[in-house]
């Protein structure tokens, strides 16, 4: 998955607008006295983590240096690193470095977070068929760097926004009527030459009429283990399955073994996942 400049760069400024629209007391302080000399300093990570965002910290300090900087990386995009492990040096302006550090090193550390759990999670269900997908409960603007964090843990992407897929969720069922009428709306209004449909369903009955109607991928929404595995049953491979709702890296594997799902999708990778922790120190 690539990331282009034209859809981080406003995100990148907008935080650093957040952080230093008003400038930095303490820093041109301090500076007054220095002459703002160049300065190296390592960036070391403080628990072991899955690194993610090495491209998005280095662009921080393009923008703020003006492309005046050097960066040298010790590590690469999605490599676990160990915990008192340095992922980088840079050189540049001390003034540049100190306003620049907290976003770049936001960005690094929440994104590192996301890759580290996505990575715990993809490796509990390492040799099966089934894959761990992320959900669109992501914190406003930033969905973009945190799917693609997901990504390099090793997790797969649900859709990215309401029109890269379709989701009938149960509020659509309940608009709707019911699963056939939802389905038989959605294929009434879309042709269906580029996305499958996919249906949320809570109960055997829900399921069976999800199948009846052929929809592409059913959801087995907070369904206990027997449930999800008679559902699969019922299934029988007419369509892709997901299991879903308030999943734990606890529960993957026994889910993943005893169901035989396609796919769990977890909201817990991005809305609610502890960042990695990085420390930036001049090195003197």
């Amino acid at each position: 998955m690539q990331i282009f400049d034209f859809q981080i760069n406003p995100l990148i400024y907008s935080a650093l607008n957040e952080d230093i629209k008003g400038g930095d007391i303490t820093t041109d302080a301090v500076m007054s006295e220095k002459n703002n000399p160049v300065m190296n300093c390592e960036v070391t990570a403080k628990r072991a983590c899955t690194v993610c965002g090495l491209n998005i910290f280095s662009k921080v300090f393009e923008i703020v240096t003006k492309n005046d900087y050097i960066i040298d990386f010790y590590c690469s995009e999605g490599e676990k690193v160990d915990a008192m492990q340095k992922v980088l040096h840079l050189k540049a302006k001390a003034g540049d470095i100190l306003y620049g550090e907290r976003t770049a090193l936001n960005f690094l550390q929440h994104m590192s977070g996301i890759a580290t759990a996505s990575s715990i999670a993809s490796g509990e269900l390492r040799g099966l068929k089934t894959k761990i997908l992320d959900t669109r409960k992501t914190i406003p603007g930033l969905r973009l760097l945190q799917k693609y964090a997901v990504k390099i843990g090793g997790g797969e992407n649900h859709r990215f926004d309401l029109s890269s897929g379709i989701l009938i969720k149960d509020n659509h069922i309940k608009l709707a009527g019911g699963v056939k009428e939802a389905i038989g709306a959605v294929k009434k209004y879309y042709s269906g030459f580029n996305f499958k449909i996919e249906v949320e369903t809570s109960c055997l009955a829900e399921v069976r009429e999800a199948v009846a109607a052929e929809a592409d991928i059913i959801m087995l929404d907070n369904m206990n283990i027997d449930t999800m595995k008679k559902a699969v049953k019922i299934i029988n491979n007419t369509a892709l399955t997901e299991a879903s709702g308030n999943m734990t890296v606890e529960k993957l594997r026994d889910i993943a073994v005893k169901t035989g799902v396609d796919y769990i999708s977890m909201g817990s990778l991005t809305n609610s996942v502890m960042p990695a922790d990085f420390s930036l120190n001049f090195v003197l």
